[in-house]
């Protein structure tokens, strides 16, 4: 998103909503911490070992530290893959027999990005979920999960990160496509790079295990300008991302998706990217949010056009499920709370006119930012996927029922 209408506005205080959220592997490689060797992105080559057991119920952080750069010496993420299904509940080994991916992939729709800090998205996911940078001597560690399909193994956090800060370096792509996601590089909003994000800011359990989601505050994100099988173009994809509707900010913009390839606002239709807040600069949603709504570049839209959509009405769960769907010529927009119920349809139509059909979508991955580096926004990141082609309702619908059924703050 286009940072220039707010950018007169930013030295002022931004509008936000904050409150404490709900508390209530298999081995594939050599596990361990390296030291930094250089800045920059480096290859990935293969799973890390996970262990230990999570820990108790806890609420999150208000806030977050962080360092800039990327890392080296990265273990990578382990192989995907699984057998459809309809939801998957998880058990009481906190394993789950199908994911979102294998749902998606049951449909002709497979997830290219699949993130999550706190539980693997594929029913046979047994790599890493994302790596933590410590504090004290730079030196960095990844996460995985307890066992394959399951949650993440905070205790492995924990006691590495125990005297220290530590911050997430990487969020893994647990797809097959490597699609992994570091601090963002300067853009064209920002020309410095992005902080990484305080690595236990946001503490919660779900399906009874203590995990860490990925608090942004304003000046943090991530980004992967080279990535593989993601929608150019006006070619279809589903996208989705689990996040907050208690803490958010009118900022630009708290965005996870699609978007330029050079950190620069390309113009309109370079992006197509969920996002989710409560900025009025563009589109809006009806009463006073928060929305979920697509970032289609120079303009957020609820609907066809940044008129408010009264159909398009708030999210404040505290987990709540935002999607946004591309398809040639038309997209829509879902919601729904993240712990209960079912999605609903906040818009399905026509694009908006001034440049967005066809879409000129480049396939950049960025989360927590907009497409040029804007990064006035806040908010919550737990999981997000993005497809190939646009997935099916039955599909997003047994997607929701096994985000409710993971077991978000509980």
């Amino acid at each position: 998103m286009d940072l220039a209408p707010m950018r007169a506005r930013w030295p002022l205080a931004v509008p936000m909503v904050m409150a404490t959220l709900c508390s209530c592997g298999s081995d594939l490689g050599p596990p361990d911490s390296v030291a930094d060797a250089s800045a920059g992105q480096a290859s990935d080559s293969g799973a890390g070992k996970s262990s230990g057991s999570s820990g108790n119920d806890g609420s999150r952080g208000s806030s977050g530290g962080a360092s800039a750069g990327s890392s080296s010496g990265d273990a990578g993420s382990g192989s995907s893959s699984g057998s459809s299904g309809s939801s998957g509940t998880p058990d009481a080994g906190g394993t789950a027999g199908t994911g979102p991916c294998d749902i998606y992939a049951s449909g002709g729709t497979p997830c290219v990005a699949a993130h999550s800090t706190v539980r693997a998205l594929f029913g046979a996911y047994g790599g890493n979920l994302y790596q933590v940078r410590r504090a004290s001597d730079k030196t960095t560690k990844d996460i995985g999960v307890l066992a394959s399909g399951g949650f993440a193994d905070s205790a492995a956090q924990d006691a590495f990160c125990a005297g220290t800060t530590c911050t997430m370096s990487i969020i893994y792509d647990q797809s097959t496509k490597g699609n992994h996601l570091r601090s963002a590089p300067a853009g064209g909003a920002k020309n410095t790079p992005d902080s990484e994000a305080n690595a236990t800011a946001l503490k919660l359990t779900v399906g009874g295990h203590t995990v860490y989601g990925v608090h942004i505050p304003a000046g943090t994100g991530y980004r992967n300008d080279t990535t593989s099988g993601v929608a150019t173009g006006d070619q279809p994809e589903t996208e989705y991302m689990v996040t907050s509707g208690t803490d958010y900010n009118a900022g630009c913009c708290f965005d996870y998706g699609n978007a330029e390839t050079n950190n620069l606002d390309d113009g309109a239709g370079t992006m197509e990217a969920v996002y989710f807040g409560n900025s009025t600069d563009w589109g809006r949603g009806g009463g006073s949010g928060p929305w979920v709504m697509a970032d289609l570049e120079n303009g957020l839209f609820g609907g066809q056009s940044t008129a408010a959509n009264p159909t398009d009405t708030p999210l404040t769960s505290a987990y709540v499920t935002a999607m946004v769907k591309g398809r040639s010529g038309t997209f829509g927009l879902k919601g729904g709370n993240a712990q209960s119920g079912i999605l609903t349809t906040m818009y399905d139509g026509a694009r908006p006119s001034g440049g967005y059909n066809p879409m000129k979508k480049q396939g950049a991955i960025i989360l927590g930012i907009g497409g040029d580096n804007s990064n006035g926004a806040q908010g919550n990141f737990f999981e997000g996927v993005m497809t190939s082609g646009d997935a099916s309702k039955a599909n997003d619908d047994a997607v929701q029922a096994n985000i409710v059924a993971a077991g978000y703050g509980h």
